[in-house]
């Protein structure tokens, strides 16, 4: 059994990636021995030599997803609605641009079909998310960056909601529309989330 806190080998990255890919483009279903095999151009016990099985690699999958939102996260120094931006901007990037990683973290059906241990890991990523969005939203009121008269709580789901749908736009097939840019729906997010002016 692979150790979940050790790095994966650039081997084993290369085989995530490639689950991750089928994933996106036909379901978790699909993620079988011979799909994968064909996916890395190898013969079908060939990823069975980093893995012990599938579920270690929808683990390692779990990991990849794990570490490139890790990266999506600014800096906290930054002011709370600049790194709200920010996080925008970069969760649109990474996650929007790769199917396989948006089917990962939206899909319930995908959440069920985890083993145990990636699972939880999924549901950690969504608690860090909010976590974060929440702090930024609480700092920002305090700092009178951000509309009060409305508590965090109940601007988190608007915030998580229009970052989730961007996200989830992006990652749909080009063909089916134009997608709004990730500029415009946080610059019209943050005129909701601006406090009232005086007059």
């Amino acid at each position: 059994m692979r150790d979940p806190l050790l790095p994966l080998t650039p081997k084993q990255t290369e085989i995530a990636d490639a689950a991750l890919k089928i994933i996106g483009e036909r379901g978790i279903v699909a993620l079988t021995t011979a799909s994968l095999a064909q996916e890395l151009g190898v013969s079908s016990g060939a990823p069975f030599r980093h893995f012990e099985s599938r579920d270690e690699i929808l683990e390692a999958a779990t990991q990849r997803v794990a570490d490139m939102v890790a990266d999506t996260y600014p800096k906290t120094l930054l002011p709370p609605l600049e790194r709200l931006q920010a996080l925008f901007l970069a969760r649109v990037q990474t996650v929007g641009q790769q199917v396989g990683v948006a089917r990962f973290i939206f899909s319930e059906q995908f959440a069920l079909a985890l083993p145990p241990a990636a699972a939880e890991r999924m549901l950690d990523l969504v608690r860090g998310t909010r976590a974060f969005v929440l702090k930024a939203l609480e700092e920002g009121i305090e700092r009178g960056e951000i509309r009060k008269d409305l508590p965090p709580k109940a601007l988190l789901p608007i915030v998580l909601g229009s970052l989730q749908h961007l996200v989830f736009l992006n990652a749909l097939p080009s063909e089916l529309g134009k997608v709004p840019k990730a500029t415009e729906v946080f610059a019209s997010l943050a005129c909701l989330l601006a406090p009232e002016r005086s007059h």
